[in-house]
């Protein structure tokens, strides 16, 4: 008898710790795919890696943080990322469809002489360099026409001192 109620206390332990082990276990289900509001320009599924590697990448071009184009919601004192409140925002979809146009439309990825795949086209940072905004600089003119005889200013000889 004291062999059987030593199984049975066994067997009650057990079931207990693999009861309690299962309930505290994280059921491992696949992350449900964040749905982002107000997506103009980018792919409605883009993933949250993909929508922080595009939005890193715009911030490092333009030199800016978060709130160059977003909003701050000031009821709940929080960042509210789908609000249209600054005209930067809208600023920066067109950019976005210029460089996406010119892309498709002259840039074609390729492989390069080796064989090793290579994608051409323009980005902000062409332009920005780390810059809110671009500066505007026209090319220096060049110079035309004949040069001017004689030796260049800077080897001019000196003028005599006058002889008194």
């Amino acid at each position: 008898m004291l062999h059987g109620k030593k199984i049975m206390v066994t067997i009650g332990l057990l079931s207990a710790v693999v009861l309690v082990s299962a309930t505290s276990i994280k059921q491992n289900k696949p992350e449900e795919e964040k749905k982002f509001k107000n997506l103009k320009v980018l792919p409605k599924n883009i993933t949250e890696k993909q929508l922080d590697a595009v939005m890193d990448t715009w911030k490092l071009s333009l030199g800016v943080q978060c709130g160059f184009c977003h909003s701050r919601n000031e009821e709940t004192k929080k960042m509210d990322w789908a609000l249209d409140a600054k005209p930067e925002k809208e600023m920066a979809r067109q950019m976005y469809r210029m460089t996406s146009n010119i892309n498709k439309k002259y840039f074609k990825a390729g492989k390069d002489s080796i064989g090793m795949v290579m994608e051409m086209g323009v980005n902000c940072n062409m332009c920005h360099k780390g810059g809110a905004h671009p500066e505007v600089k026209a090319p220096e003119p060049m110079r035309r026409g004949p040069r001017p005889q004689g030796p260049p200013p800077a080897q001019q000889p000196a003028t005599p001192p006058a002889q008194q």
